[in-house]
């Protein structure tokens, strides 16, 4: 069946079903999704992509999915996911994201509170921990793979397990003319499109329900921002589609036309980004910190007189950055960095991403010289801010107004406000409908007239860009009475190339502390130098010239902080913090109740060495 052939769809959608059939219908790109397979990428046009999500949903109809049902989705990032959303949401369902690097007990939890009936996964590694948690979930009646799975140990007879193409073979039966039209009547505004169960980092997760309203203001709010995105435009995905953020922004680059390339694995970023070089891309600030390093890496490398004109280059490209946004570049720092940007800044960025217009950064705090070093190399990095419940972005950067440190202005219709203590307190159209049978929860967050308390701290400038401080459970108070904000100054650490994860502790303490993960290249030119090559990992991140190297770059980087901010002393960590051990959310964030018990012993160890607490 043809499509893209009928009239465009004049009118803004107010459904995420009304999205998709504008998209179908208004762009006839060959290359609408791609894939990596066998080393190749496999493309996929708008007219494929609306043909298997046609048979998908007449599958799912087929198997008894009703308006209103919820389904559970736990797979990784690829084209089946995209095809399963949008064929629940014309079935007029309800799909409830699951990470796919949940444990069984978490995907049980989700699938028994949204009293979803059917599960849709990718592989046989999903499958088995949905199949070892089956027990938990005694309403489960259907499993749905991507991939062809194995089944290792009985199911009980109320589950039935088909494949995805088993699942459009039964609902396939011939080709209905008016499929975008059904799809469209499928929702309404107020119909709930998602439940998405916010990862936290304390507590049981929270089923927050966005309805597609919530998620269709927030799909046109964002096209109007990003005014330069059309049909040319290629973008590299690979953040969690389970997701808010990443799930929005596929909404919004379909529906502009912009071809959606699935990067193969998190490990693959960078050679895929090299071999469809996008023009546009979303990431999170850990990946933009990644880059850096290993660019100030190379630098050093490089050796002689090549180290010196790179670290003045990009030392020049920082404050000509900054001078920028002050509005006050001076005469000379011009010249030096129309000089510095021919000579090394350009070939950095012909480097890393040669056609893109602009990265998306959010999930978490991005660090306000890492925007500055990536402006000056002509990389803009449009930081935006938001959450699950808010469907999810309030404000955003854009290339026109793009001011490093902070997340931008609001999107239109959103409004915002600093509450008394500092809260950021948000209403509008973008707001959820509430937490899923949580109405304690939900009335906590929600006031009576329409305003979400976010949990973060930040304030408005004068020109309304909204500088985000910290997230108010976060916040924690020494001793000494003192409360200290941990993520800025945690920024400001992994800025440095020596340093990869920090973690700022000290709540009841006599001052703040840090765990810090060394950089392994960093950590074996130490060794070298301290003779302890061939002691244990342990014993070198133990050793007094590695912890007074460390010390040193601590304080090198704070000399601005309050007396009582400063990090007094530290301990080295001999792993990175990871989302499989339990240590970040799926969002990169750090879960510090979980890091606070596990690595209890490194922390009191800061706090034994009292030498650190009174110099």
């Amino acid at each position: 069946m043809a499509y893209g052939t009928s009239p465009s769809v004049a009118k803004l959608p107010t459904t995420l079903c009304e999205a998709y059939a504008a998209a179908i219908r208004n762009h006839a790109k060959e290359d609408a999704f791609a894939y990596k397979e066998a080393g190749q990428w496999v493309k996929v046009s708008h007219a494929a992509f609306a043909e298997r999500v046609r048979k998908a949903r007449s599958g799912f109809l087929a198997l008894g999915i009703q308006r209103g049902d919820r389904v559970g989705l736990l797979s990784e990032n690829r084209l089946e996911w995209t095809i399963t959303d949008v064929a629940l949401l014309s079935c007029g369902a309800v799909d409830v994201p699951i990470y796919g690097t949940s444990t069984g007990a978490q995907i049980a939890y989700i699938i028994n509170d949204a009293g979803a009936e059917t599960l849709v996964l990718s592989n046989q590694k999903q499958f088995d921990k949905a199949a070892n948690a089956i027990g938990e979930m005694p309403q489960l009646k259907f499993i749905v793979t991507f991939d062809p799975v194995t089944i290792t140990k009985p199911l009980p007879s109320r589950v039935k397990v088909m494949t995805f193409e088993e699942l459009a073979q039964m609902g396939d039966r011939g080709v209905p003319s008016d499929f975008l039209d059904e799809m469209v009547r499928a929702a309404t505004p107020d119909d709930l499109a998602t439940l998405i169960y916010t990862s936290g980092t304390t507590g049981d997760p929270k089923g927050v329900m966005l309805t597609h309203d919530n998620l269709t203001f927030n799909l046109v709010a964002n096209v109007e921002r990003l005014t330069d995105l059309g049909p040319e435009d290629i973008a590299l995905s690979y953040l969690p589609l389970s997701h808010v953020y990443e799930r929005t922004v596929m909404n919004v680059f379909v529906y502009s036309g912009v071809s959606m390339y699935f990067a193969e694995s998190v490990d693959t970023v960078a050679q895929n980004l090299m071999e469809i070089q996008p023009t546009v891309m979303t990431s999170v600030p850990r990946i933009f910190e990644k880059i850096l390093a290993k660019i100030e890496d190379e630098g050093r490398k490089a050796g002689g007189l090549k180290t010196k004109l790179f670290t003045w280059a990009l030392q020049t490209g920082r404050e000509y950055s900054r001078a920028k946004c002050r509005g006050e570049v001076p005469p000379l720092l011009s010249l030096q960095y129309d000089i510095a940007h021919a000579l090394v800044l350009s070939k950095i960025k012909n480097k890393i991403a040669p056609r893109i217009k602009f990265f998306s950064s959010g999930g978490a705090a991005l660090a306000e010289d890492i925007a500055h070093v990536f402006s000056a190399m002509g990389l803009s990095i449009l930081e935006g801010y938001g959450l699950t419940e808010t469907s999810p972005v309030i404000t955003s950067n854009t290339k026109a107004e793009n001011r490093p440190g902070t997340v931008g202005k609001p999107l239109r219709g959103v409004e915002i406000k600093i509450a008394p203590d500092g809260e950021i307190l948000t209403r509008g159209r973008h707001v959820m409908r509430g937490y899923y049978n949580k109405p304690d929860k939900t009335a906590e967050v929600l006031t009576a007239d329409g305003w979400f308390c976010t949990g973060d701290i930040g304030e408005l400038d004068a020109d309304g860009f909204l500088r985000i401080t910290d997230r108010k459970k976060d916040l924690f108070k020494t001793s000494g009475g003192k409360y200290i904000a941990p993520q800025p100054i945690e920024n400001i650490l992994k800025t440095s190339p020596h340093i990869v994860q920090a973690v700022v502790v000290g709540n009841g303490r006599k001052f703040p502390g840090a765990l810090i993960v060394p950089t392994p290249s960093t950590l074996e030119n130490l060794a070298r130098e301290a003779g302890i090559t061939s002691a244990s990992l342990a014993q070198q991140l133990e050793h007094p010239k590695v912890l007074d190297f460390y010390r040193q770059e601590v304080e090198r980087l704070t000399p601005h902080l309050a007396q009582w901010e400063k990090i007094k002393n530290i301990a080295l960590l001999e792993n990175e913090l990871t989302i499989e051990n339990g240590e970040l959310t799926p969002t990169l964030k750090v879960k510090r109740r979980v890091v606070d018990e596990k690595y209890k012993d490194k922390i009191d160890a800061i706090y034994g060495q009292e030498r650190a607490a009174t110099t």
